[in-house]
């Protein structure tokens, strides 16, 4: 399969909760901008624009895909770093610099989704890759075919939230069928081992679910980067992240709570008592439904 992508591929990607994350953050002229997950540029095209600081800011992506599509900003100043954000972030504590503007977007971009190559989606037949960064040895497929078996079912029922015996038949499926290639494999694999009837969601998809984040290590980068937030923030600076479902909300969530709870020791005051959610405030995307967007600014 062909890996060219048309130019402007962000255009292919909205922004989640872009206009709810303007009004919260409130981006003024001159302020330096931070984006970890810049992917196409939807989000940091929008802050810039309000900016206008281009030299002072910095977009991170651990995707070569969406790296390859920010050229533009580069051309206007903007620092871009392609390496996961918990590297980045420590690179630029070292280098010293603060933003006055933080963004985290922790969704699977629409791109990922939409490339069946990328092996993110049952819906798009393709290897079984998952890899945000493609430098990155372990994939899906080596994940799926080597771990053991009480391995698996904690991945499924940890990550993707599967009820233990629901996880634990899955994983012995995968097993059983091992060696598996593709994300259509492995999808009917799982479709055949689900009990009961199934309607709106597939059964595959809390699996697959589990097996990306697994496979990106998404939850230990969520924990540590919220960590070096307050060192990359300038006093008043505002932070923002976007959390697609339960498990990213909840350590976002439990910082937060811990931050407002230090009392005269905290670092960040926050701005969201409850979160954003796309439903109510992006409710014409359809891959904002389930977004939640918390908000701090340093004290």
């Amino acid at each position: 399969m062909s890996q060219v992508h048309p130019p402007h591929l962000y255009d292919l990607h909205i922004p989640v909760l872009l206009d709810a994350t303007l009004r919260l953050l409130d981006p003024q002229k001159n302020e330096s901008y931070l984006d970890l997950t810049a992917g196409y540029g939807g989000h940091g095209r929008a802050f810039l624009e309000r900016t206008g600081d281009y030299s002072n800011s910095v977009f991170v992506d651990r995707d070569d895909y969406a790296i390859a599509q920010l050229g533009e900003f580069e051309q206007k100043g903007v620092r871009l770093l392609h390496a996961d954000f918990v590297t980045a972030a420590r690179q630029l504590i070292e280098e010293g610099k603060q933003f006055a503007l933080i963004l985290i977007d922790l969704g699977v971009s629409s791109p990922q989704l939409d490339q069946g190559e990328r092996g993110f989606s049952f819906k798009q037949g393709g290897p079984l890759d998952m890899r945000m960064d493609r430098r990155q040895v372990m994939t899906a497929e080596q994940l799926v075919n080597t771990a053991k078996p009480s391995e698996l079912v904690r991945i499924i029922r940890d990550y993707g939230e599967e009820p233990a015996g629901a996880a634990k038949r899955i994983a012995e499926a995968i097993v059983a069928a091992r060696p598996l290639h593709t994300t259509d494999e492995l999808a009917e694999l799982i479709k055949q081992n689900t009990r009961g009837k199934w309607s709106k969601i597939h059964p595959a998809t809390r699996t697959f679910q589990a097996l990306r984040i697994a496979v990106n290590q998404e939850l230990q980068q969520i924990e540590e980067i919220l960590l070096l937030l307050p060192q990359l923030l300038k006093s008043g600076g505002r932070v923002g992240v976007i959390s697609f479902h339960s498990l990213e909300d909840r350590l976002v969530k439990r910082y937060f709570a811990d931050q407002k709870a230090a009392g005269l020791e905290a670092e960040l005051r926050i701005l969201t008592k409850k979160p954003l959610d796309g439903a109510t405030y992006d409710v014409h995307n359809p891959r904002a439904r389930s977004s939640k967007l918390r908000a701090a600014v340093k004290i």
